[in-house]
């Protein structure tokens, strides 16, 4: 069974396991269920909420890591935990706008909950940069094809 054959549940588990480490892209599911003629609104909205509660996921196991474990375990120098702590506390709601990027999105959001930045603000900006980038690619898709 294909991820589009489970149709909505399929875009929200395939976005919300893209949202985690779990290296995976769900922007192929979401065109799928668009050429498969599905609502472009319930799709950005299932899209939105399940890659958001993936990085909230991930924002979760920060809030719950310790730097200290970082700089044990992966042996982190603690100069560059520091420019990250500092550029968190400068930037860190606007920061949870980029969480929705390939690679270091996961990272940024990893750094937002071990720094403990404000969890109603990170949802906000992490729920609003995943909104535009999904509305882009379905825009994109339907102009395409349009």
């Amino acid at each position: 069974m294909e991820w589009i054959d489970l149709g909505l549940m399929g875009l929200f588990l395939a976005t919300f396991l893209a949202a985690t480490v779990v290296p995976f892209s769900s922007e192929f599911v979401l065109a799928g269920l668009i050429l498969a003629d599905f609502d472009p609104i319930h799709c950005l909205i299932i899209a939105t909420i399940g890659n958001t509660l993936g990085g909230m996921t991930s924002f979760g196991l920060g809030y719950l890591g310790n730097w200290h474990w970082i700089n044990r375990y992966l042996n982190v120098e603690e100069r560059k935990v520091e420019r990250w702590k500092h550029a968190i506390n400068r930037f860190g709601a606007y920061m949870a706008l980029l969480c929705w990027l390939p690679f270091v999105g996961d990272v940024i959001a990893i750094s937002l909950g071990l720094f403990k930045t404000s969890v109603w603000r990170v949802i906000i900006g992490m729920t609003l940069g995943k909104a535009a980038r999904y509305a882009f690619v379905i825009w994109a898709l339907l102009f395409s094809t349009h």
